[in-house]
């Protein structure tokens, strides 16, 4: 196998998954593992956390867990101390940490609103505030955030705070990009469609009155390749952006879609 990420250390925020199978997160740490990476698992469960870890360990790789809130400074400042303490450097910060809750503009309690934003767009500027200067010293790195294609169109439901929270990750993703391209950090955004998560499952079933087959196939008609995706789809393009073979791509925001935003008014 082709070891793109060997001698690195891939922070992931978000790495658990809500529940005992693969999402997002733990798929993509696992995959940074599986090419070289040591890999710290933060995770606001810190069991979760500790399941991703271990599906590393089960495969021969090396990871570490923790938790943390990554919307308060002191919790994400203490998981970079501890990364540094324990291996010296961060060369990739993948930020997949993200909530969301269902409703339009009048719809959703301005608490739900903030904390959605505080999570998703706070939590990314916290982790870039601590590993930025890292990155700068040890001469370089890749910043991947988790955003999504609600944040450049419309997909059907009323998820305002998110589609709007994600949105402004990718234009954080662009102003980082630009000023620190001059210190070799890289900065890019993966857009995930209709992926079939446990997430996804979670938080879309009330819309398909909780039927997992008609959700599946609504969403699957939707798009040209008439397949939903997978998390391994939004994993490897996260092994991509944070290899050496993406060193010239930076401020992207990257649909890992299926083409469905292709047929879409953005």
């Amino acid at each position: 196998m082709k070891r793109r990420l060997e001698g690195k250390v891939a922070l992931v925020l978000g790495a658990g998954c809500v529940v005992d199978d693969w999402g997002n997160g733990n798929a993509a740490a696992v995959a940074f593992a599986r090419e070289g990476a040591r890999v710290v698992c933060v995770d606001m469960n810190e069991a979760a956390a500790a399941r991703t870890a271990g599906l590393i360990h089960a495969e021969g790789g090396e990871a570490i867990h923790a938790a943390a809130d990554v919307a308060d400074a002191a919790q994400v400042n203490a998981v970079v101390e501890e990364a540094m303490r324990r291996y010296g450097r961060i060369d990739v910060l993948h930020n997949n940490a993200g909530i969301n809750t269902r409703g339009g503009v009048v719809e959703t309690a301005e608490e739900d609103f903030d904390r959605v934003f505080d999570v998703n767009v706070k939590g990314a500027y916290l982790s870039c505030k601590a590993v930025i200067p890292v990155m700068k010293a040890q001469g370089g790195g890749s910043i991947i955030h988790v955003s999504s294609i609600a944040s450049i169109t419309w997909t059907g439901h009323p998820i305002v705070s998110y589609q709007a929270s994600k949105a402004a990750l990718n234009h954080l993703t662009r102003m980082i990009a630009v000023q620190h391209g001059p210190d070799n950090i890289r900065c890019n955004s993966i857009l995930p469609g209709l992926i079939d998560s446990p997430r996804v499952h979670v938080t879309m079933l009330s819309f398909y009155d909780g039927d997992l087959e008609r959700m599946r196939e609504a969403r699957s008609r939707c798009v040209p390749m008439k397949r939903m995706g997978d998390v391994w789809d939004v994993a490897n393009a996260a092994v991509f952006l944070a290899c050496d073979e993406s060193k010239y791509i930076t401020g992207a925001a990257l649909p890992i879609d299926g083409g469905v935003t292709c047929t879409m008014a953005h």
